[in-house]
């Protein structure tokens, strides 16, 4: 059992890498649309690509084991902003479904910064 554990957080990071990473790349080929959708949570649309590239990086560290620790507490508050800002409509039990998931993802972010990337990554 112990030596399954050993990869446990190599998978959780996977999981979570592989939400953003693709998320990220996606939003490329659509700027345009996504400051939009940015601007109708209150954000001004020039933060499309900043919120883009951190996505992208954000899967990438998560997957590789990079810097996990402080890009797992940005991508907390990340997590918990989107939820806020695009989700959290009492009105609506889809976008109330929505918001709990990026709760549930930001205290995945929240284990990954406390207890570290684990032993498959390249933090060491």
């Amino acid at each position: 059992m112990d030596q399954l554990s050993k990869y446990v957080p190599l998978l959780a990071r996977i999981l979570i890498g592989g939400m953003f990473l693709p998320a990220g790349l996606t939003k490329m080929g659509d700027v345009a649309g996504f400051a939009i959708y940015m601007q109708s949570g209150g954000l001004p649309g020039l933060l499309a690509w900043p919120a883009i590239l951190f996505e992208v990086a954000l899967g990438l560290s998560m997957i590789l084991g990079f810097k996990a620790r402080p890009m797992a507490l940005l991508g907390a508050g990340f997590c918990v902003l989107s939820a806020v800002l695009y989700h959290f409509v009492p009105a609506d039990p889809m976008q109330m479904a929505m918001a709990f998931k990026n709760f549930a993802i930001a205290g995945s972010f929240l284990m990954i910064f406390a207890h570290g990337a684990g032993a498959v990554a390249l933090d060491k």
